[in-house]
């Protein structure tokens, strides 16, 4: 690329600064080793190859990914900026051009702590100079999934752990009740928004556990029957992949093998194409405890 080397950072990331810049267009054989990097390690890296170079590892991915539609990159690219930044891009990718997929917001949404959302609005404004609560509002044709995304994105319920079990059942029976128990035959969104949006995760977590133990069953069985369209999704596997790497994915794997009777390593081997893509994710499983245990130091 011909740049010249600036600085150097004191960090102790200038080799694989170096290496990295040196590869730009066969990127192939780093991809393992900067699968295996922590969320400290690829902040430093950025700010390292920043000093040395003057320019941001991150977007030279996002350019490379635009010029060549390049999966391997547009991954990378994800993979190297800060977990809000990264969910504002994929919330911007989610609205597109024509179907809206509404599938990653509510992983944004459902997922995220409340105030990670809120970091993540302000990067959504940062970036695309618009307001991240606006554009769900603003969605045509309206959604069944829009009204619960809106009371998600605009909730300010706290995160923390401490649960009620005497909630759990009672906001339990009231979804039933505005559900499969409800005699008008269609769900009561109100009654369902409001719990979504004034409960924390964890709690809502133990009143869909108590759902399933009084009733026998999932609640989303029931809400997602009353939700019709479906966008097909085939990022979902990186964006979920790459998202929470630093956060459960060892976990993700567990349940994975407990259901399907194989490693994810190995089912992302058979179902998807040799190449540079199926390598990162490939490594990203591969080297889960490690990231994880690193990130555990950091904290």
């Amino acid at each position: 690329m011909g740049t010249k080397i600036l600085t150097s950072s004191g960090h102790g990331f200038e080799n694989e600064c170096r290496e990295i810049h040196d590869s730009w267009g066969r990127l192939n054989h780093l991809v393992p080793s900067m699968a295996g990097w922590s969320k400290l390690e690829k902040q430093q890296i950025r700010k390292t190859y920043w000093a040395m170079y003057g320019e941001d590892m991150a977007a030279l991915l996002q350019k490379m990914q635009s010029q060549n539609g390049s999966k391997v990159c547009a991954a990378l690219y994800r993979w190297m900026v800060d977990a809000h930044e990264r969910d504002a891009i994929v919330a911007r990718e989610a609205f597109g051009q024509g179907d809206v997929n509404y599938r990653a917001l509510v992983e944004i949404f459902v997922g995220r702590k409340s105030s990670h959302v809120s970091l993540i609005k302000q990067a959504y404004y940062a970036r695309f100079r618009r307001h991240l609560d606006q554009e769900i509002i603003n969605l045509e044709p309206p959604h069944p999934y829009q009204k619960i995304l809106v009371a998600l994105a605009t909730s300010h319920k706290a995160h923390q752990e401490d649960v009620s079990q005497h909630i759990a059942k009672c906001d339990a029976r009231r979804l039933y009740e505005a559900g499969e128990g409800s005699s008008r035959g269609a769900i009561e969104e109100a009654v369902v928004l409001e719990i979504l949006s004034k409960r924390s995760i964890p709690q809502m977590k133990l009143t869909l556990s108590s759902y399933k133990h009084i009733y026998g069953h999932e609640f989303t069985k029931v809400l997602y029957a009353g939700i019709n369209g479906t966008t097909s999704d085939n990022g979902a596997l990186a964006r979920v992949m790459i998202s929470r790497a630093e956060v459960d994915l060892y976990e993700i794997q567990r349940v994975f093998k407990r259901r399907y009777g194989m490693e994810l390593k190995d089912a992302i081997c058979e179902s998807i194409p040799s190449g540079d893509y199926r390598d990162f994710l490939a490594a990203i499983a591969s080297t889960t405890t490690v990231i994880t245990s690193h990130n555990s130091v950091s904290h």
